[in-house]
């Protein structure tokens, strides 16, 4: 897999995230608060990936991509 694929996957799961919490989720204070801290994770996982493609060494990639998989990670817990 590429890295333009990457970025399409994680902006789809972005979408999805979004979509789910604005069609499934009831509106109550427990939801609210769980949604919104889905929603910082999942979009997370994408706009962290895009930097982790401009990274300035090999160094710096890896640490980036560690944020990703930590994001990532919290958004499937």
């Amino acid at each position: 897999m590429n890295e333009e694929q990457f970025k399409s996957r994680t902006k789809q799961l972005a979408l999805r995230v979004i979509r789910l919490l604005v069609e499934t989720l009831p509106s109550n204070i427990t939801a609210n608060v769980i949604g919104k801290q889905l929603l910082r994770s999942a979009t997370s996982v994408g706009a962290n990936y895009r930097a982790a493609c401009r990274a300035k060494s090999t160094t710096d990639l890896i640490a980036k991509l560690s944020i990703v998989e930590e994001e990532a990670d919290e958004t499937i817990y």
